[in-house]
Order: structure tokens, then sequence, then C-alpha cells
């Protein structure tokens, strides 16, 4: 995996004093200074799912069904060509649903038909076959592509470095905090770790996955995804030799 374009720091930091109890005869408790630090990790996208579907209508609900999956066959059937060997295809929504009409007047809404729909996720590591297979399940048939989601095969690498640089990025804040109360950091009481974030940041605010009429191929962008980390560590501060 390459490594990060780009690492971008930000620190949210608070910080609270605890004293002994009042009247307490046990050992006080320490003073203590808790500091929240967050990193975040910019990656390239080494993976994609397009959802196709594939939505077909008819007065009776088995010719609905018929129709349907002849057609998501021959979509299939071109998605696995434009895609290659290791594309991954996995079904992953199925719904047969009656369309009523409602009278002007009010009334009972009457059955005039059913809608079938079928979506197929498509799983794809190679980024340069998007636009092909796009254009591959329409022209064949699918009259949807209802999401594109970037992602990375292996999150762990750029996960591991915003944490250490979260941790890093508190540490230093709490030590500075510390050194400006005139006081020192002695250990670390507490890790609290957030649950790590992979937002995707598209080129002009979103990814351009337009499904087009003409012969030109769809034009995919697949921007970047920023792994965010964020860690609260609790600190033992005591007075600093002078």
């Amino acid at each position: 995996m390459k490594l990060p374009v780009a690492i971008a720091l930000t620190a949210a930091t608070s910080w609270a004093i605890a004293q002994p109890y009042p009247g307490s005869p046990a050992v006080p408790r320490p003073a203590t200074i808790q500091v929240t630090g967050e990193a975040q990790v910019s990656e390239t996208p080494d993976r994609v799912y397009i959802d196709i579907g594939v939505s077909t209508r008819a007065p009776r609900s088995e010719d609905a069904a018929s129709h349907n999956a002849a057609r998501v066959a021959t979509v299939i059937a071109a998605v696995k060509r434009a895609a290659g060997p290791d594309a991954q295809l996995t079904t992953t929504e199925y719904s047969v649903s009656p369309d009523y009409s409602y009278p002007r007047g009010g009334g009972t809404a009457t059955v005039v038909g059913y809608t079938v729909s079928n979506v197929v996720q498509v799983r794809l590591d190679d980024l340069r076959r998007v636009g092909g297979v796009i254009d591959a399940a329409t022209q064949a048939g699918s009259n949807t592509v209802q999401n594109i989601r970037f992602a990375l095969r292996d999150e762990q690498v750029p996960r591991n470095q915003a944490l250490r640089q979260a941790v890093l990025n508190a540490s230093q804040d709490a030590g500075a905090l510390a050194d400006a109360l005139g006081l020192k950091v002695v250990r670390v009481l507490a890790v609290d770790e957030g649950s790590p974030q992979v937002e995707p940041v598209y080129p002009r605010g979103r990814v351009f996955a337009q499904v087009q009429a003409a012969a030109a191929p769809t034009p995919v962008e697949t921007g970047t995804l920023d792994v965010s980390a964020t860690v609260t560590l609790t600190v033992e501060v005591a007075p600093a030799s002078r």
C-alpha cells in the first residue's frame, strides 16, 4: 500500500486537575490532565463497490419476475466480461411489489401490475475498469446504478498511522499544558480510543459517475479517503522540580 499522501493533525484539548476529597484520610487521588488528540491520514482508494440494478414491470408478478431474471442474467454476463476474473458479484437486494392505481375521486386502489427489482453489488479492485463496468451494465439492460462506494482493501496500515499521530499529538499537548501550569507529566493513567472513521473526500465535493447515452466511456473520479483516529489520554501530573 502506498504511504499516505497527506497527514493533517488537529487537537481538541481539555484539562482538569483532580484534588483529594476534603477530609479524606486515604491516599489522595493524583492530579491529572486529560487531553484529546486527533489525526487524519489521506489514502487513495484501491477498491470500489458498485450497486447495479434491474427493475422490470408487468401486469402479472410472474411475468415481471421472468423478464427481470432474463435481463439480470444478461447484465451479469456483461459485467463479468468488463470487470475481469478478480471481480466479485453478490446479490444484495431482491423485491416484488404491486403497482397501484388510485381513483381520482377517491375509493379503493387497484393493483395494475408488479415491479421486480434485483440489485447486484460488484466488488472491483481494478479501479481503471469502473467506467467500463458501468457502461457494460447499462448497455446490457441495467436501469439503475444506485451507489458507488470507494474503499481500502487494508485499512489497518493508515489506521495505525493515524493512531500513532493522535497519541503523539495528545502527548505533546499534555506536556505543554503541564509545563504551562508548573507541572510535569509523571505517567499515563488511561488511554481511550475513539472509533476510527473512514470518510471519502471527493474531487469537487463528490464522485462523478454519470451514465451517458453517448458512446463516450463513463468518467469516474475516485477522490481520496480520510482515515481519522481520536485518542484521549489521562496523565498524572506532579509539581515540576525547580
